[in-house]
C-alpha cells in the first residue's frame, strides 16, 4: 500500500517538475552604468522550452526608456543600434546578452547605477510570457569576452541618448 502512495505522489509531482523547467532561465545577469543617464544590462537567456521564444522588449522603472541593442561593424567601426523584431532564443538553446554584442540599453536613468544596487527588469518574451528579474549593478566587472579593436568611444558616435557614453 505504501508503494502505491509513493508512486501516486511521484506521478502527481512529475508534471510540476516538468513545468518548472519549461521556462527561460536568466543566468549571470548584471548591469553597468555608462554615465549618470545611461547604462546597460547583460545576461544569458537559457531556453528550456520546446518552442523558440523571442525577447521582444524589456521594461524598467529605473529608466525612461529600455531598448534591445546590438553592435555591428560598419566600415571598420563598431556601431550600436536598436534590434528590430527582438532576440530569438531557439528551443534548448542559450543566447548571451553581452558587452560588445546584444544587450539591454537603459536610457534616461532615474538615478545613476551604483555598485550594490539592483535594477528591476521585466523581460517580455511575447507568446512565451514575461519574467521579472532583479539585476545587480556591478560597474567593476571585467568584460567576459574580448572586445574588438574598434569597440571604444568612437563606436558610439551618433547613438541616441549616449552623449559621453563610456564602455558598458
Amino acid at each position: 500500500m505504501k508503494f502505491f502512495a509513493i508512486l501516486a505522489t511521484a506521478a502527481v509531482l512529475s508534471p510540476i517538475a516538468a513545468v518548472a523547467h519549461d521556462a527561460i532561465d536568466v543566468v549571470d545577469a548584471y548591469a553597468r552604468g555608462a554615465n549618470p543617464k545611461a547604462g546597460a544590462a547583460f545576461m544569458v537567456l537559457d531556453n528550456h522550452r520546446e518552442v523558440a521564444c523571442t525577447l521582444v522588449g524589456v521594461s524598467s522603472d529605473a529608466a525612461a526608456k529600455t531598448k534591445l541593442h546590438t553592435h555591428t561593424e560598419v566600415e571598420g567601426v563598431m556601431k550600436m543600434h536598436a534590434i528590430e523584431g527582438g532576440i530569438e532564443v531557439p528551443p534548448g538553446s542559450k543566447h548571451a546578452l553581452q558587452r560588445g554584442g546584444d544587450h539591454v540599453m537603459l536610457m534616461g536613468l532615474t538615478a545613476p547605477l551604483e555598485d550594490g544596487m539592483t535594477v528591476a527588469l521585466t523581460l517580455d518574451f511575447g507568446d512565451c510570457g514575461t519574467q521579472k528579474i532583479d539585476v545587480p549593478v556591478d560597474n567593476q566587472r571585467a568584460d567576459d569576452h574580448a572586445q574588438t579593436p574598434h569597440d571604444d568611444h568612437a563606436a558610439h558616435e551618433g547613438h541616441e541618448g549616449h552623449e559621453g557614453h563610456a564602455d558598458h
